[in-house]
């Protein structure tokens, strides 16, 4: 049985991209299927795909097992014995749990053949994802997660850190909520939702916020992150039915992909412009 980690149509278009909720689901449920079972063979079939050594990483996998999966901000990270194994899934990256027998696909780069002979297969059409393997007393020295900042759901996430960092920025809010140094895991379709919410205007210099305003990006992220991960994320459509998980979040978006449509407030038609190359959907009306 072929298991799929996401797809998923939001007004018939097809949206790839990973976003905290949607990488946190993934996390829940591959910790389901592939915790604690004993790794006897993995296959690198593209070995840019791996930062390092990968016959390395190779070496340290087989006869090894998951104990764990964290996250930190869209970074999965595999927990082994004396390693983690880091995973960024980028634009199209993606986890398929398949029989060990099932024909591979062209787009699938790294196979881990698990003892019951089931795998877990990165597939990656574009081939931007990401993995490493770093010791685990180096994670938290490991660039890559050193330099990510607050999460949404972060208690230490607030308003005086919001404004010390975006002291000075001209750059549009919008952009700097996309900031992972600045706030770690956040991605357009929630950017969008978030100063939706909060009645920020998109365009706005980051370094214009108030401490209000600041305040009100801060619980409007949290509200519409746990939301989104409650229910599965918005780019997730399936995994299986016996898994139970489905993405519904994309039936509560307010603004993403509803240009044209009415603002649910004020009734006028949404808004769609680039900023910074990236889709961004408001209400002129509604946010200052």
């Amino acid at each position: 049985m072929q298991t799929k980690i996401f797809h998923v149509k939001i007004n018939m278009k097809v949206i790839k991209m990973p976003e905290i909720a949607e990488v946190e689901t993934v996390r829940n449920t591959l910790k389901k299927r592939i915790l604690n079972k004993k790794i006897k063979e993995v296959k690198i079939l593209y070995n840019k795909i791996i930062e390092g050594d990968s016959k390395e990483l190779a070496h340290v996998l087989v006869n090894n097992e998951f104990k764990d999966i964290l996250r930190v901000g869209k970074w999965l990270i595999f927990e082994l014995d004396k390693y983690y194994l880091l995973s960024h899934l980028r634009m199209e990256g993606k986890y398929f749990i398949k029989n060990h027998e099932e024909e591979i696909n062209k787009h699938e780069h790294v196979i881990i053949t698990f003892a019951d002979n089931t795998d877990l297969r990165y597939h990656d059409t574009r081939k931007f994802g990401r993995m490493k393997l770093v010791k685990k007393e180096d994670l938290w020295n490991t660039e890559e997660i050193k330099k990510q900042g607050k999460e949404p759901m972060d208690s230490s996430l607030t308003s005086k850190y919001l404004l010390d960092k975006f002291y000075h920025k001209t750059m549009p809010i919008k952009t700097a909520l996309l900031d992972q140094e600045i706030i770690s895991g956040l991605g357009n379709i929630y950017a969008n939702e978030v100063l939706y919410a909060a009645k920020i205007l998109p365009t706005r210099e980051a370094g214009s916020l108030k401490e209000e305003e600041c305040q009100a990006l801060i619980n409007q992220a949290k509200i519409i992150i746990e939301k989104a991960i409650e229910m599965g994320g918005t780019t997730i459509k399936s995994y299986t039915s016996s898994l139970g998980v489905t993405g519904k979040y994309q039936d509560f978006l307010k603004v993403h992909k509803r240009d044209g449509m009415p603002c649910y407030t004020c009734q006028k038609p949404i808004k769609k412009i680039k900023i910074g190359g990236r889709s961004t959907y408001y209400c002129e009306y509604c946010q200052k």
